[in-house]
């Protein structure tokens, strides 16, 4: 038998101690490794495998009116999320759930038993508060309550196909709710907890809260009373006139700000599923084409002035009541003409023939420059989805016959934004403007402005100077002429009448017309333009004068008061006619006592008094306005 040495023994246990020691060396280094430089990383992996989440919902920015009113704001409405596997009895829980959402229990049920993390229940989806409180009462295991958020719009119609509106998931749709959706939406938060991998929750683990980042606060040039103004006037002409549709807008002509528009036919944006979906896919005043009419004469006119091609006051024009051009006759809409007339009555009368002269006189090569210098054939560029560009002549497809129609506005096709956009420019002193409709976007939490639009000068188009003598034309087509039915005591109104025969399939309608009026105020300094056109309406004769110009004259008499524009000593003296109300002067009441009041003999005003004092304190209208024989004055007593 062979014998071992010690010394060979020895060496042995020797080299096993070491390795024993260099193999639990490296085990304790990669524990340490492990434990040390990895801890962090494996825990949050075995965090992430134990983890659910519940989201929550931002809530989406408000959008607000220059004023800060609210237009578009929230409304909270919980939702129901489950997850599935802590459901302990999911056919009782199917029933109780069914019982109180009205749902069929089949489909609640699919989704308690369904192989997912967690599942946002369809049927439980912006709930009412008191339906999610009984929710929370039935104390079902794995049964959660979210906050969420659905669209509110608290003036219903009001502004509908500007602001557009939100799908299910509170994402924008159309109109600006689509425009801005990015910086409106915010993003999403969350609870977290966390269960084992029955899907039992972790009693000795806190649940960890992600807040949810709100969307911007969108600030418009909006202005609500202004809004308000359009949409009243708007109802009342539906209703009267039952027409095909409307459109309306008003703007700041000295910088591009719209302060309001709308159109009919309308909708709620909140239940725009109700309607078809061509009325609230169509923001007509920036989507709808047709031909103008007179309103487009202004840029005729504005051009003339400009290259000098006519004296107003001193230059004659006889109207016959037609005009012979390549071989055809164009009709004055006055039977027999207007005969001999100044240029300025030309305008005043909205003669055809007359501006047919004009157009004749510039050239088809400086009218058409003109044209689209002022912005029509082109986008206007404001900051709503869906613009049109509107139909212009092909300059070489262009003869004496186009030339001369498109000098009055016929043939061609304009959307109303660019009228609205071009006439302010031939007010403003000469400067097109782009429009636009957001103004600001605010953090919701600091207050900071995090955008800020300015206006934007595109062109000079004409002198101020001719920007004057257009004012001045204007304020007497409403004075003398035929948009004396927009005229407004103590107020200086310029404008122009519109009335325009609507094509199909290449032939003009018989009685069929879009009826408009384009107008500004005050004169001197004008603040507001406003365009209102109405399609088609019924029961009356289709003219601009007497559809759409009294529209405008009380959205403009309005919209001055409540931007607080006051009223001008100097007017042009309207022309009389025999059915013109008769207009009184308010006296100033101010300190009186009713006995002095009575001596005033006011028989042709309504008086009504506010308050039991001795003395007028207050009185509305203010002293100076003119109104209607048989109009009610307000009187407030110390």
């Amino acid at each position: 038998m062979k014998r071992v040495s010690t010394v060979t023994v020895r060496k042995r246990l020797l080299y096993i101690l070491v390795a024993g020691i260099i193999i639990f060396l490296i085990i304790d280094i990669r524990l340490g490794y492990v434990q040390f430089a990895m801890g962090d990383t494996l825990t949050g992996k075995a965090r992430d495998s134990w983890s659910r989440e519940i989201p929550f919902e931002p809530e989406r920015g408000e959008i607000i009116d220059r004023n800060d009113v609210p237009i578009a704001s929230n409304e909270s409405a919980p939702t129901i999320y489950v997850v599935p596997r802590q459901i302990e009895k999911p056919a009782e829980a199917a029933e109780q759930l069914a019982a109180l959402l009205n749902a069929p229990k089949d489909k609640i049920y699919k989704q308690l038993v369904e192989n997912a993390v967690n599942v946002r229940m369809k049927e439980g989806r912006k709930i009412s508060f008191e339906k999610a409180r009984e929710v929370q009462a039935l104390d079902l295991k794995g049964v959660y309550i979210a906050e969420d958020s659905k669209r509110h719009y608290p003036f219903g119609k009001y502004l509908s196909h500007v602001l557009g509106f939100t799908g299910i998931d509170n994402q924008g749709l159309m109109g600006l709710e689509l425009y801005y959706d990015e910086e409106l939406k915010g993003s999403k938060g969350s609870v977290q907890f966390f269960s084992d991998a029955k899907g039992k929750r972790m009693p000795d683990m806190s649940d960890d809260f992600t807040a949810p980042v709100d969307g911007y606060k969108l600030k418009l040039t909006i202005d609500t009373k202004i809004q308000s103004i359009l949409e009243r006037e708007m109802e009342n002409a539906e209703a009267l006139y039952n027409p095909d549709g409307i459109v309306s807008i008003a703007m700041n002509p000295n910088n591009g700000e719209i302060l309001g528009m709308s159109s009919r036919p309308s909708f709620n944006p909140a239940d725009f599923r109700e309607v078809p979906q061509e009325i609230y896919n169509r923001n007509l005043p920036i989507w709808s084409t047709y031909e103008p009419g007179s309103t487009f004469k202004i840029i005729t006119l504005a051009a003339a002035l400009e290259e000098g091609k006519v004296d107003l006051e001193e230059e004659h024009f006889h109207d016959p009541g037609y005009v012979k051009v390549g071989g055809s006759t164009l009709k004055c809409w006055k039977r027999g003409g207007h005969g001999d007339q100044t240029f300025l009555e030309v305008v005043e009368n909205s003669c055809n023939p007359g501006f047919v002269e004009l157009g004749q006189r510039l050239g088809k090569e400086k009218l058409f420059q003109y044209i689209k210098d002022f912005g029509f054939g082109q986008k206007t560029g404001v900051d709503l989805a869906g613009e049109g560009t509107g139909i212009l002549f092909k300059l070489d497809q262009v003869g004496p016959v186009e030339l001369a129609t498109t000098a009055f506005g016929q043939g061609v096709s304009v959307t109303p934004i660019q009228q609205v956009a071009a006439v302010a420019a031939a007010v403003n002193g000469g400067t097109l403007y782009q429009p636009y409709i957001a103004k600001e976007l605010i953090d919701p939490i600091t207050g900071e402005v995090v955008m800020r639009k300015t206006p934007i000068a595109k062109r000079k188009v004409i002198s101020e100077a001719t920007s004057k003598e257009i004012r001045h034309t204007l304020e007497s087509v409403v004075a003398q002429g035929t948009g004396g039915n927009a005229f407004v005591d103590s107020y200086r109104v310029g404008g122009k009448t519109g009335t325009a025969q609507k094509a199909k399939d290449g032939r003009y309608l018989e009685n069929n017309h879009v009826v408009s009026f384009i107008g500004f105020a005050p004169a001197d300094d004008p603040q507001i333009v406003v365009y209102t056109a109405v399609d088609n309406p019924k029961g009356i004769i289709q003219f601009g004068g007497t559809v759409a110009a009294p529209i405008v004259g009380k959205i403009i008499e309005d919209s001055l008061r409540a931007l607080d524009v006051k009223p001008r000593e100097k007017q042009i003296e309207k022309k009389k006619k025999w059915d013109d109300p008769i207009m009184i002067t308010v006296p100033d009441l101010k300190g009186m006592t009713k006995k002095e009041i009575l001596q005033q003999q006011i028989f042709d005003l309504k008086l009504e008094t506010n308050g039991e004092g001795s003395t007028v304190a207050q009185q509305v209208p203010e002293a100076g306005v003119k109104l209607e024989a048989g109009s009610v004055v307000r009187i407030y007593m110390k």
